[in-house]
């Protein structure tokens, strides 16, 4: 990258809460033929040349572990020069001088937030006569204040829109790496929707609160006729409270606030450098009466692809599959974050493990967890252990048992979507050195023990004043450990690596498992004995299971680690019926629950929101949170049938197995994979199901416990009653 050649540079005086814009002014005299600007900085930026943005990419450069790897942007900017030309530049500090995590401090997170503003760009410029000039970032640039005056991830953005940059200054070089420069990885992050406001609501408690109807991440735009000086100021929420008023204290410390001075005339704004959570907004201050019109929800994510649809007979399933797409849309923001609302927003290894199945069906995530996986290994401890969060920036916390084992899973995962090896191979070292490290820090030879672990996280049976679930944590990690040995002894084998000493390994995890829990004493640990092939009679534990859930009131007692996989644990052995009233159930705990109570997003807590309309807790509740929404890998492996064997990764072959119930009335998927679409439709009908099958691969349809292969192409089948 010639950008390389280029220096960091920085202000040379400290701004304070206001946010550097740097300037550079040149000429060009001679017919252009292609112009193209590579450039990063260390925060996210802004840039505009001659007043034009030179992209749709915003937040740019990203978030990736910044100790390592810095994206570097390319963008042609060939129809924006002119004869007298300025590339403006404005950097916040964005993830990268942000205080993150908000709720908790640390010598690291002193550290980040101490960092230098930097920039370093490089234009290439070439001209139709063959010759070629290059501007540089270098002393020659200047800086000066921008019109935003403070913007962090957590507390959002004040903006002055009376300020025009004058006195400006040189900057000063920035003693800095280049050698974590690396080029555009994942997706580019942009504005992909715009939502319309539904309601302005006048609150009992005197407010006026914005409603758009659909909670969502980005920003809010707002156009305006003021008088110079007037302010505009709001905040953000998710829900309001059972007496209608707007309410955030879940988002802890998080200010979540914007605040902005207005020129003389009409004026349209968003806020630049951040982004939130949100459905609702409160006006603090708003010169005059506000008008729907006035308002947009912009909602910002990585731009991924989407793949994967569902749809049903019952409108709240189908509302459920809505929040489960909102879901992954307002938490793929570069990094799989946990919530996008509250002072936390981190990359959560667990929740992208339980969730990337799922994520992967319903977009083209493949080069979205390349890159982030690229951090992953980029972050991984010398001793082999993986953190709580991608990028890691909690060091000083410990690994957990199924949270650190998203290094093996999800490589494992995105192989099976897409079927190209790569990802193993780039990720092998990180898989390897992560099981070995649970091998080297465990106190008991081929389990898992002796640890700190998360457990069942959020387990609907814990003990009171506990969030880990009544599942044993010596079971959940060694099952975890198992799972994860297996999963590198088959990623070597794929890559024709020697794995002979971890398929050893594995067989004495397996052996020792068996005899250290010869019994089950909870949902998850039948659940996960099943799904990773540990119990030695799987159909008496599943049956096992499915009695514990009917004795529980065919309800989830499940957490993180037990419900993402309770579904197929039960209908991969005869409990399809059960499954699906799991699924259906509109009561607490359920995943309709949250639906009837209005949710537009998958929750934290399945009673986020009590019956009386009060709420879980102010500390830690998430209404956008999208790791219980795994259960759409169920509806489509499942429930539509549409699956594939490891032997064939990337849908090459399928397998079509569904398990229709007449409760729903009639189920309809599709998935667009690598080989082409499939799509399948069942109807239950008066004297059976009719099913509807098209397929772009050789299938083996599995139906009325008879299996045939059929060839490409579109298909009816009929089962009676």
């Amino acid at each position: 990258m010639r950008i390389k050649t280029s220096p960091w540079i920085t202000v040379s005086q400290e701004p304070g809460d206001v946010c550097p814009v740097f300037r550079k002014q040149f000429a060009t005299d001679r017919k252009i033929a292609k112009a193209e600007l590579e450039i990063t900085a260390l925060g996210v930026y802004e840039a505009c040349l001659n007043g034009q943005r030179v992209s749709d990419f915003v937040l740019a450069p990203g978030w990736t572990s910044y100790d390592h790897r810095l994206q570097v942007q390319t963008y042609d900017v060939t129809l924006l020069l002119q004869a007298e030309n300025e590339l403006r530049v404005t950097v916040g500090r964005g993830w990268f001088r942000s205080p993150m995590p908000g709720w908790m401090d640390s010598a690291d997170k002193q550290r980040r937030y101490a960092q230098p503003c930097g920039l370093i760009a490089s234009l290439k410029i070439g001209y139709a006569d063959g010759t070629e000039e290059t501007v540089q970032t270098d002393v020659s640039w200047q800086w000066a204040e921008s019109p935003v005056h403070f913007s962090e991830i957590y507390d959002g953005e004040r903006a002055d829109a009376r300020v025009v940059p004058g006195n400006w200054q040189p900057v000063k070089p920035l003693d800095w790496s280049k050698e974590i420069l690396i080029p555009q990885e994942g997706e580019a992050i942009r504005e992909t929707e715009r939502v319309a406001v539904k309601q302005i609501l006048h609150t009992p408690a005197g407010e006026t609160v914005i409603d758009f109807g659909q909670e969502v991440t980005g920003y809010v735009e707002f156009t305006i006729n003021a008088k110079a000086g007037d302010t505009v100021s709001f905040t953000h929420a998710e829900v309001l409270d059972k007496d209608g008023n707007f309410y955030n204290e879940n988002y802890r410390s998080a200010k979540a606030l914007v605040e902005y001075t207005c020129k003389e005339g009409k004026q349209t704004w968003h806020p630049q450098l951040t982004f939130f959570g949100f459905r609702y907004i409160k006006l603090l201050s708003w010169p005059g009466e506000p008008r729907a019109e006035d308002f947009t929800a912009i909602v910002v994510h990585s731009d991924m692809k989407r793949t994967g649809w569902l749809k049903s007979a019952n409108a709240e399933l189908n509302r459920l599959f809505s929040n489960i797409v909102w879901g992954q849309r307002g938490n793929f923001l570069d990094v799989p974050t946990d919530c996008p609302q509250r002072d936390e927003r981190l990359g959560w290894t667990g929740d992208a493990e339980v969730f990337i199945k799922t994520a992967s069906y319903l977009f083209d995530t493949e080069r979205f967890f390349k890159k982030w996986l690229h951090d992953m290994a980029a972050d991984q401890r010398k001793s082999g252990e993986i953190g709580q969060v991608i990028p890691d920036v909690m060091p000083e916390g410990d690994s957990s048992a199924a949270w650190g084992d998203a290094a093996t899973i999800c490589p494992w995962q995105v192989y099976q979507t897409y079927g190209d090896a790569s990802v193993l191979e780039d990720q092998f070292d990180c898989m390897r050195k992560w099981v070995d490290y649970i091998t080297g820090v465990t106190t008991t030879p081929n389990l898992w023990t002796d640890h700190f672990h998360f457990g069942d996280w959020l387990g609907l049976d814990a003990p009171s004043g506990s969030y880990k679930g009544s599942s044993r944590e010596g079971f959940i990690a060694s099952a975890f450990y198992a799972h994860s040995t297996e999963l590198v002894v088959k990623a070597g084998k794929r890559l024709g690596k020697d794995v002979s000493s971890y398929e050893k390994l594995y067989g004495e995890i397996v052996a020792a498992f068996r005899k250290a829990f010869p019994e089950y004493q909870t949902q998850t640990e039948h659940v996960l004995a099943v799904h990773f092939g540990l119990a030695e009679d799987p159909q008496k534990t599943a049956d096992a299971l499915a009695e514990m859930v009917r004795h529980d009131g065919v309800q989830l007692r499940t957490g993180f680690v037990g419900t993402p996989f309770i579904l197929h644990a039960l209908s991969n052995y005869g409990h399809a019926d059960l499954a699906w009233s799991l699924v259906l159930r509109r009561e607490y705990p359920g995943w309709l629950y949250p639906v009837t109570k209005g949710a537009t997003t998958i929750w934290e807590h399945w009673d986020g929101i009590h019956k009386d309309g009060t709420f879980w807790s102010k500390d830690m509740n998430s209404f956008n949170h999208y790791a219980y929404g795994a259960v759409a890998d169920w509806i489509f492996e499942q429930a539509a049938g549409i699956r594939h064997d490891e032997a064939h990764p990337g849908f090459s072959e399928l397998i079509y197995a569904p398990h229709p119930d007449e409760r729903l009335g009639w189920l309809q998927a599709r998935l667009d994979t690598r080989h082409g679409t499939v799509s399948a439709l069942w109807t239950c009908e008066k004297d059976g199901v009719r099913y509807e099958l098209e397929t772009p691969v050789r299938t083996k349809v599995c139906l009325n416990g008879e299996a045939r292969w059929v060839n490409p192409g579109k298909y009816t089948f009929w089962t009676a009653e």
